[in-house]
């Protein structure tokens, strides 16, 4: 059985390295791809659990509520991996409303049914044009369309929340100018 306290933990955990690693500022945004399923040791799209979900929801938005960072969640492939944004959002970043509600075992998978369930005035896209600054992909679920180029890996301390593995990212202005260029540091 799976401890759903421990799942929320981990989640906040994994997303405040994450934030302090990638330097997200306020009113950028976090994209997050979650496979309950994989959370649970089983294969993607075959355990879908809204506990789970809620769970790493938790965990996940508290922290970026705090920074002011925007959250996407993004749905399964049968919903072409739309995101799930707070209206405000896609009004900001002059993003295209498509019309889908994400339900658990049909198209959108827990954690985007989860998200359009808690977040305040929920829209879905079908893209938010690599706009996003970092994020987390839970079980596999293929985030790095969403993020800005350059997308680079980050390494945590965590390695998976629950069973699943996850992979951590984030954005860094493209390098130009060859060898004789010269970088900030603070940007690299």
């Amino acid at each position: 059985m799976i401890d759903l306290q421990v799942i929320e933990q981990e989640s906040r955990l994994a997303v405040m390295e994450i934030c302090e690693a990638s330097r997200i500022k306020k009113s950028e945004i976090f994209v997050v791809g979650c496979s309950s399923s994989e959370v649970l040791g089983d294969r993607i799209g075959t355990a879908t659990n809204v506990d789970v979900a809620e769970a790493i929801y938790n965990g996940i938005a508290s922290v970026l509520a705090e920074r002011g960072v925007y959250l996407a969640g993004q749905c399964c492939e049968h919903l072409n991996r739309a995101l799930v944004i707070e209206e405000e959002v896609l009004e900001r970043y002059g993003f295209e409303q498509v019309n889908a509600i994400p339900q658990p075992n049909h198209a959108g998978g827990a954690f985007a049914t989860v998200c359009y369930q808690r977040m305040e005035k929920p829209v879905l896209t079908e893209s938010i044009r690599m706009q996003a600054a970092a994020g987390i992909d839970i079980g596999g679920t293929m985030i790095g369309m969403h993020i800005h180029p350059t997308v680079v890996p980050l390494r945590i301390s965590l390695r998976k929340i629950g069973e699943a593995a996850i992979i951590c990212a984030r954005r860094r202005p493209r390098y130009i100018g060859g060898s004789r260029a010269v970088y900030d540091e603070k940007l690299m």
